[in-house]
């Protein structure tokens, strides 16, 4: 894995210096950042001052999670991993027992990833007022680790669980205290996660594996996140609609705009004639309708783009 630590000074309303971490081994190869894209993405940030921000899974992959699609390092690249999709869930207990041995084995690693960069600017864009909201399609709980607080989850997140049948929820962590003492012979260790935190296993080690019932009604149980073929919950879409008609801008992250769920969210913006931005590596679904695309990673690009304020002229 290969490692670099990038310093930002941060001076302004009293935000620390502090020491930011990226892993790159999954992000895709990219062309060096371009000056003249670093002072056009900063000039827009400037000129709005209440950002919707919507998030993928380009901007976790500097914390060591690969997402799906991209070229060479994405996981459809590199195995023929096919997401669960949500029918195939609810109608299988065989399916549901993979799947929660996988992630259990993954857990460990997945949940002691940390913010990278990316999130920790968007934390400080946030705390000098120039964010109305964050939506992400991640499910890594990183923003919220990074101290952001306007964070609607688009997807869920791998950090709760659900209960099908009653609705009940309870934190991943008290699951996987419950996974180990009905599995004492089946070890979690550290390899290498997908995009939602499981691992390749034997079907020996899925056969064996227990999965328990909903301790309040017997039910299943399910991450409280939204599988292929499940549809976002209505009152998330609303909350998304309504901070999006609040912002004066979209700013869109590491993200392909591949699902539907996040497209639309572009489509809103412009029918409201919002100005939108896009960092990403490669193209995506909107390219048409921006007023300012920069190709490359969102980490080194946003780094650029605070180490500017900072030495220059201050976000305002």
């Amino acid at each position: 894995m290969i490692t670099k630590y990038i310093y930002c000074n941060a001076k302004s309303v009293g935000l620390c210096s502090r020491l930011y971490k990226s892993s790159l081994a999954f992000v895709p190869k990219c062309n060096p950042t371009r000056t003249e894209d670093v002072m056009r993405l900063k000039e827009f940030i400037d000129e709005h001052h209440r950002l919707c921000i919507l998030t993928g899974a380009g901007i976790s992959t500097e914390s060591g999670i690969p997402d799906y699609r991209s070229a060479e390092v994405g996981l459809y690249a590199r195995s023929n991993h096919k997401p669960v999709l949500y029918k195939e869930f609810c109608g299988s207990q065989a399916i549901r027992r993979r799947y929660w041995a996988r992630n259990y084995v993954g857990w460990p690693r997945f949940s002691s990833l940390k913010p990278n960069i990316t999130h920790e600017i968007l934390k400080d864009l946030e705390s000098v007022g120039k964010v109305g909201c964050i939506v992400t399609q991640n499910v890594d709980n990183l923003h919220s680790k990074a101290g952001s607080k306007k964070v609607i989850e688009l997807h869920g997140t791998a950090f709760r669980v659900m209960c099908l049948n009653c609705d009940h929820k309870i934190c991943r962590y008290e699951l996987q205290e419950v996974f180990q003492k009905l599995n004492p012979s089946m070890v979690a260790t550290t390899q290498m996660i997908r995009p939602d935190g499981d691992v390749e296993l034997s079907q020996t080690q899925v056969e064996s594996f227990n999965v328990p019932a909903c301790n309040n009604c017997g039910g299943i149980l399910k991450p409280d996140i939204i599988f292929f073929g499940d549809n976002v919950p209505g009152d998330t879409v609303q909350s998304v609609k309504n901070n999006v008609e609040n912002s004066d801008a979209l700013l869109i992250l590491g993200t392909t705009l591949t699902t539907f769920s996040a497209y639309r969210i572009v489509l809103q913006a412009v029918d409201a004639n919002k100005p939108i931005a896009i960092v990403n590596i490669g193209k995506t679904r909107a390219d048409e309708f921006v007023n300012l695309r920069v190709e490359g990673r969102c980490g080194d690009i946003l780094s650029k783009v605070w180490q500017l304020n900072v030495s220059n002229n201050p976000i305002r």
